[in-house]
């Protein structure tokens, strides 16, 4: 029997190229959206509705891993409070939802530099979303934080993340030692590492950021 994947978020850079990686592995993959992504392959579902209907969409699927792929900024959300909504509390109901439907594998999407007492809202409020992963019960919970991703199709344009795009080939060359992990990080190759990790069965909670992202790769 294939495995029943679930991903929230499948409609967003990292999720359509996820969704793709899954599908080549035959998985079972189930994409929970409020817009339809247009995907054709036949093993990938979508489950187009508000996010107040998840939790029930997740129940009947009874998924074996659930994957957060949410995120948005604030500039997008439109305030702080909207930003939360979205990358904290979204994120956490659809888990507690994954979780009471049976997934005991969680994977989300984070970002480098999380920290608790972070003077940065976004990085603070990610710390926080970790942190809610850790109270639900999963078996194991793999927590990607990538630093700014290149490549793939964006719906949206962000003048700040393309001009951090375009200087990316040049600062990449300046992380060198404990600074890699801030380097740009592939959006194809955080797709590929979340699709190796999906098969993974041993216990535990892990963090990869770019080193390990690559890794995983391949």
């Amino acid at each position: 029997m294939r495995r029943k994947i679930v991903i929230a978020g499948g409609s967003g850079l990292v999720g359509k190229q996820l969704a793709d990686c899954l599908a080549l592995n035959e998985a079972d993959v189930h994409l929970v959206s409020r817009r339809p992504t247009a995907q054709s392959q036949p093993n990938v579902h979508e489950h187009v509705a508000p996010s107040d209907d998840w939790p029930a969409i997740v129940a009947r699927i009874q998924p074996a891993v659930a994957i957060s792929c949410l995120g948005t900024t604030i500039r997008t959300a439109g305030s702080q409070e909207a930003f939360k909504a979205v990358d904290l509390d979204l994120v956490l109901a659809f888990a507690a939802a994954s979780q009471s439907a049976g997934a005991q594998h969680f994977i989300t999407v984070s970002s480098v530099g999380t920290m608790p007492d972070s003077s940065n809202f976004y990085l603070r409020t990610k710390a926080e979303m970790e942190q809610g992963l850790l109270n639900i019960g999963f078996q194991r919970i793999d927590i990607m934080r990538p630093s700014l991703l290149t490549g793939g199709k964006r719906d949206a344009h962000r003048p700040g993340e393309a001009f951090g795009i375009l200087l990316s080939p040049l600062v990449d060359k300046l992380m060198i030692g404990a600074m890699r992990k801030f380097a740009s990080t592939p959006s194809h190759l955080l797709a590929q590492a979340i699709a190796a990790l999906a098969d993974r069965s041993d216990e535990g909670v892990f963090i990869h950021e770019n080193d390990s992202i690559r890794a995983l790769a391949g």
